[in-house]
């Protein structure tokens, strides 16, 4: 019987740069503690830097904080900048991690959905703004919730249709799924060294939304928690999906999960997506979409 994937078959990583966004917290922050034992330079991005150099001591390592806020392009365009004031000019692997999943409707500073803008074009637009740095590895972090997605492809950002927390959340990982797709065909059309991975932390306790204060939701939040508790992954268990990644020969465009009963908690293993999430044409028109709002192209060769 093969032995459970544990953080050690990272090795040796003190010749890699590796950037992390939204790493002060959950997933992101057990990803970039992972790779900062295993010796690399970890690049956190991150919104809020003071809470981000406080992470990065806790962790130790070679740590590298920069701001990053993917919900407004005028940071994402800065974000290259950065790099190169600290530094930094090749990267080995970019980690799209970050992501929201909000309690209302919000518009950004751009005029976008938030939770698509944060989720998708943010993350679209940096990975094109960094491509010709990164040398080796894109992972982009979905979710199986995009299997219950509703795609407009002509009102992505629900302007006309009705706005729903979970659903905007969905229809966000949907887009990440299909531009991953999208990412994938290019980079081996193109004879790309870099090679690009999806991937699904399960369900994490530490990453679940805060609820309302409302008494009502108050009782529904603890209920929630107590039930994470149960059938969530830890942060770690989380990180270990992206990690895996890092690690295995798994082809290229691969789907990484959780191994345990409706994709909720257990080891890294390949998984399946929905038929929807493997449609080139469709994953050509989200790119589409996404390079007309963000004034930046997925150009690759």
């Amino acid at each position: 019987m093969a032995s459970p994937w544990t953080p050690a078959r990272l090795g040796d990583m003190t010749d890699r740069t590796v950037i992390v966004t939204g790493a002060t917290n959950g997933v992101g922050l057990a990803t970039a503690a992972a790779l900062s034992r295993a010796g690399a330079h970890v690049v956190m991005a991150v919104r809020n830097t003071d809470l981000g150099a406080q992470r990065a001591a806790e962790i130790g390592g070679r740590t590298s904080v920069l701001r990053l806020d993917l919900a407004d392009l005028s940071s994402v365009r800065a974000f290259p900048g950065l790099l190169d004031d600290a530094g930094i000019g090749t990267v080995d692997i970019l980690i799209n991690n970050a992501g929201t999943l909000t309690d209302k409707r919000v518009d950004t500073v751009d005029g976008f959905e938030a939770t698509i803008a944060t989720n998708m074009l943010g993350p679209f637009a940096l990975t094109n703004l960094l491509l010709d740095r990164v040398r080796g590895q894109i992972v982009n972090v979905g979710s199986q919730a995009h299997e219950s997605a509703t795609l407009r492809l002509d009102d992505m950002h629900l302007s006309a249709h009705k706005w729903t927390r979970m659903g905007a959340y969905a229809r966000s990982k949907l887009a990440v799924m299909l531009w991953g797709l999208e990412l994938d065909r290019r980079l081996r059309a193109a004879n790309s060294p870099v090679i690009s991975h999806l991937t699904h932390p399960g369900w994490v306790d530490s990453n679940l939304p805060q609820l309302s204060d409302a008494p009502l939701m108050g009782v529904v939040a603890r209920g929630v928690k107590l039930v994470a508790g149960v059938l969530a992954n830890d942060p770690a268990a989380g990180a270990a999906t992206t990690l895996y990644c890092l690690t295995e020969p798994i082809p290229p465009g691969s789907y990484v999960g959780v191994e345990g009963r409706f994709g909720l908690r257990g080891g890294p293993v390949l998984i399946g997506r929905s038929a929807l999430a493997c449609d080139y044409a469709t994953a050509a028109r989200v790119v589409q979409f996404a390079e007309q709002e963000t004034g930046t192209a997925l150009a690759i060769g």
